[in-house]
């Protein structure tokens, strides 16, 4: 089994230039970590590079919902509903720690884009395109009811609501524990590894990559039979460095979350609404917050860091104003916001709401398998398709034979819970243990939900090193998440903890202020950061809770 802990970075390194590996997949969001537990698990000697932290473009700045597609309806793309409402189930059943069913309210107003049949119809279509269990699928609501269930919706005009099931998950975490299954399963794996060019032999067939450690500075050569690029926004540069980009290309858009505290804006029902322009926000309830997205427009600036402007506050405001005319949150409440690019196919003529979620694979002359496009729930099937062209191809020219998926009731890393029935009672054992070792009940249970069958070795943590905690002056539940982050998660940076491990940030902005000295400083101790790197990270980690409040002005 491979090891997924920071303080073995440099190994990391040295494993990729050590072996010939079968595949090695460019990129750690949903995307490549999905491939690379495919290839893993039918026993492909499986590499992965990522340039920033796992999930730290898209995968960890969606609606946060694994969902089954029910506005692709309105484009009629029938396969596509059918394909990821099925999709969605086998996410969840996976690992049901990450993802849970949340009822969603649609409600239709006098001249709104739905009415009561149209609603109806939607949805009963969509319950037998997506497969959705009885006890999950939709109902209509009178507006009385409607109204009953979320008092905040505007009353005025309403005719009534559809309800029916999502899917909500925390996407990074989900991400993290797809790429730490496929690690278990062989699959070597690092973050802050940029490709910077690519190998070619005689024939110009494409056959590994140059990487550079973008800590260190260090340049690494890693040699692949076949190399996948699932680098989400980033895919049109590697294509780029392959003298490949041509044909269809990517369209990037971007869209805003904003994130406020449940006191000033107490929502009780996750609620899908039309704006006033006509695309579809979601606005959700968790953890004591309420988040609220998200935009659609065309994105043609940096793609490391997408920013919210004025203006895309100013539209999520609005339109929160809209439905929801009795809540009075202005610019000021904003407690936290994300924002993320979507890297849609390009098609001619079309508004960025209107272009398809379609994944595609381009295969480049020299060989670069390219996947482009694609969605958070229907990760696992993208990954299957994909694997299966590289499986056939290495068959083809090196007579190497693998076997078809096996992911498909492959439960991932914190998944080993018995599934979506078998969690509740793990969920109720685990939060047993937790209050005999010192825990509440509310902490016991939130860690099970974020690590799953993993809880146990954070448990371990918390109740064998408090007096560590104390001697570093860390809050000893904060401890034992930050040190099964770095002997088990690849936690490098502040930044990978405080956002894609823990969603801190986005959530609870309050908890980083607080702990955030105590964590850089024992991060700084522990993984030997030089007096620039500690200075970096934590200016990059202040920028960042800057900007999840105050967006850049708009020009």
């Amino acid at each position: 089994m491979n090891s997924f802990s920071s303080y073995e970075r440099q190994q990391h390194f040295e494993k990729l230039t050590q072996e010939d590996w079968d595949v090695l997949v460019i990129g750690g969001g949903i995307t490549g970590s999905g491939i690379a537990l495919d290839a893993a698990s039918r026993g492909m000697k499986t590499a992965v590079v990522e340039m920033q932290d796992f999930a730290a473009g898209t995968s960890s700045r969606s609606t946060k919902l694994v969902h089954g597609g029910l506005r692709y309806l309105k484009q009629f793309e029938v396969k596509m509903v059918a394909e990821v409402g099925k999709e969605r189930e086998i996410v969840y059943e996976n690992g049901p720690h990450v993802t849970t069913p949340e009822w969603m309210m649609l409600p239709f107003h006098e001249g709104g884009n739905f009415g009561p049949f149209s609603t109806n119809v939607g949805l009963r279509v969509y319950d037998y395109l997506a497969g959705v269990k009885k006890s999950e699928r939709r109902t209509m609501f009178s507006a009385e009811e409607a109204i009953e269930r979320e008092p905040l919706v505007k009353r005025e005009g309403l005719k009534g609501a559809g309800f029916y099931v999502e899917y909500k998950t925390d996407d990074a975490r989900l991400t993290l524990e797809v790429m730490k299954k496929a690690v278990e399963y062989g699959a070597a794996s690092t973050n802050y590894a940029k490709v910077v060019d690519f190998i070619y032999n005689e024939n110009g067939t494409i056959h590994g990559a140059k990487i550079e450690d973008t800590v260190t500075g260090k340049q690494y050569h890693v040699k692949a039979k076949k190399i996948v690029n699932a680098g989400g926004p980033w895919v049109d540069e590697l294509r780029e460095i392959d003298g490949s980009k041509k044909g269809k290309t990517l369209q990037l858009t971007k869209g805003v979350h904003l994130v406020f505290d449940q006191s000033k804006f107490p929502l009780k029902q996750a609620i899908y609404f039309d704006s006033p322009d006509g695309r579809m926000i979601f606005a959700i309830p968790r953890d004591g917050k309420t988040y609220v997205g998200t935009t659609d427009t065309e994105y043609k600036e940096e793609i490391a860091h997408p920013t919210m402007t004025e203006a895309d506050r100013d539209y999520i405001l609005d339109a929160i104003h809209m439905m929801f005319p009795t809540v009075e949150v202005t610019a000021n409440d904003v407690e936290s916001s994300w924002a993320g690019l979507r890297p849609l196919i390009h098609e001619e003529g079309k508004d960025p709401s209107e272009i398809s979620r379609k994944d595609e694979i381009f295969i480049s002359d020299s060989g670069l398998i390219s996947m482009a496009g694609g969605k958070l729930t229907g990760y696992r099937k993208m990954a299957q398709t994909a694997i299966d062209l590289v499986r056939d191809q290495l068959m083809e020219e090196y007579g190497i034979r693998y076997s078809d998926s096996e992911t498909k009731h492959m439960p991932i890393s914190g998944g080993d819970v018995g599934g979506s029935k078998g969690f509740k009672q793990f969920k109720k054992e685990r939060i047993q243990i937790g209050e005999s070792i010192g825990l509440s009940h509310e902490e016991a249970d939130k860690l099970v939900r974020l690590y799953g069958s993993n809880v146990d070795a954070v448990f371990h943590i918390y109740k064998n090193r408090k007096k560590d905690a104390k001697k570093e002056g860390i809050d000893p539940i904060v401890f034992a998440q930050l040190v099964y982050g770095l002997e088990a998660e690849l936690t490098y940076k502040p930044v990978d903890f405080f956002i894609r491990r823990t969603a801190a940030l986005f959530f609870n902005i309050h908890w980083v202020h607080e702990h955030k000295e105590s964590v850089i400083d024992f991060m700084a101790k522990e993984l030997n950061y030089t007096e620039i790197q500690k200075s970096d990270y934590t200016e990059a980690l202040e920028l960042l809770l800057k900007e999840a409040v105050k967006p850049v002005q708009y020009v």
